[in-house]
């Protein structure tokens, strides 16, 4: 599985620890930046990017992170095709796959330890959407919203 991951200030650490992580994993990692710690970037330069690719299908899933990972989730659902939510538990980080074919996770740099963020995309990861025509049926209703 080929996963996109971005971050700006407020995420640069963490995105480094799940860089690492990612690859100790076993996944494909292609990183969107920052790529330095600059105080003055914007989550926008590097999660809009990351969204992009994956409705281009050029990676399977993303990871975004900054300070709180509401700014991360706000613009990234701006693409169309783009499922984000910021998740802050385990349950929801595999449900909102599961049911809602969510394709890219939200972290908060500022606010999700180390070890709950490896978790959180564990399950994120891991979680497969189950295609019922209850969910499809829900999706669909979103869809048409992007229209």
């Amino acid at each position: 599985m080929k996963i996109g991951i971005a971050a700006d200030h407020g995420g640069y650490s963490l995105k480094k620890t799940l860089h690492s992580f990612l690859v100790a994993s076993g996944y494909e990692v292609v990183d969107f930046g920052a790529y330095e710690l600059n105080d003055q970037d914007d989550y926008p330069d590097f999660v809009i990017p990351l969204a992009k690719a994956i409705v281009k299908k050029d990676v399977d899933r993303g990871i975004a992170v900054c300070g709180s990972g509401v700014g991360a989730s706000v613009a990234a659902n701006k693409v169309h095709g783009v499922r984000a939510a910021l998740i802050n538990d385990h349950f929801s980080a595999h449900q909102g796959v599961e049911d809602d074919n969510l394709n890219m996770l939200c972290l908060g740099g500022r606010v999700t330890g180390y070890a709950a963020a490896e978790e959180l995309v564990e399950a994120f990861l891991h979680a497969k959407f189950t295609g019922l025509e209850r969910h499809l049926r829900r999706l669909h209703k979103v869809q048409l919203l992007e229209k």
